[in-house]
């Protein structure tokens, strides 16, 4: 099943060459201890709509941009770890016609679908989480969709889930870096929970917004770390 999009892509490789040097607060950070408390891991948006040929957003390129292998990465190692109590798998869907919609929303999730007619199963089969990832999960983990503009502090139970489990830190990856994931870490630190970016398992629309959008949430929200250095602090 594929839905009508443009399916150029452009060669492109991992962003860990982009993830800024830790701020210097950052630095001071013990993160193998930070790493051993009750943490959580969350995957957003990570679906054929952006992976998959036929997918909405497959021209951006992100089969070939590294962010599935850094992903696995982390979740491999996190699996072992017996403080990771949480594992999350959050969908974003571009098509809103059944979610609460300002006239702002629909002026834009219409541009994003172009306004176009798709069946519910082409819906179905572009917001759901890309088979390399699929095989990833595991019999308790949450799947849960993000129904807020960019985050999902609002509107799923990923709170709850949180609250009663005593989670500290959360660990973040997927797409899209300068949307879904820094406002999720925006709202995690405001929700008093120690947010970690894992850079190169994430991705922007476009490969020149990710340089900023890192020193960004590094410089004010959370470290930005690559998938190497997480299995290294888990280890």
């Amino acid at each position: 099943m594929t839905i009508t999009a443009n399916e150029t892509q452009t060669d492109q490789t991992s962003n860990v060459d982009l993830i800024p040097e830790l701020a210097p607060y950052w630095q001071k950070l013990d993160f193998r201890d930070i790493l051993s408390r009750p943490a959580a891991f969350v995957s957003i948006s990570q679906s054929n709509s952006v992976y998959s040929p036929g997918g909405l957003l497959y021209h951006e390129g992100h089969d070939k941009r590294g962010s599935i292998p850094a992903t696995i990465k982390v979740v491999e190692a996190a699996r072992k770890k017996e403080n990771f109590i949480s594992f999350n798998w959050v969908g974003y869907s571009l098509f809103r016609d059944k979610y609460p919609q300002t006239e702002f929303d629909k002026l834009q999730f219409d541009y994003f679908t172009g306004e176009g007619e798709y069946t519910e199963e082409e819906k179905d089969w572009d917001i759901s989480l890309v088979d390399d990832l699929r095989a990833m999960v595991q019999p308790g983990d949450n799947e849960l969709f993000e129904k807020a503009h960019q985050t999902t502090f609002f509107g799923t139970d990923l709170p709850l889930e949180f609250s009663r489990k005593r989670v500290e830190v959360v660990v973040f990856a997927g797409i899209h870096l300068d949307w879904c994931i820094e406002g999720n870490v925006r709202n995690a630190r405001d929700n008093g929970l120690l947010p970690i970016v894992i850079g190169d398992a994430t991705g922007a629309a476009e490969r020149e917004q990710e340089a900023e959008t890192f020193r960004r949430i590094n410089d004010y929200f959370a470290p930005v770390i690559s998938a190497e250095q997480f299995v290294e602090w888990t280890n």
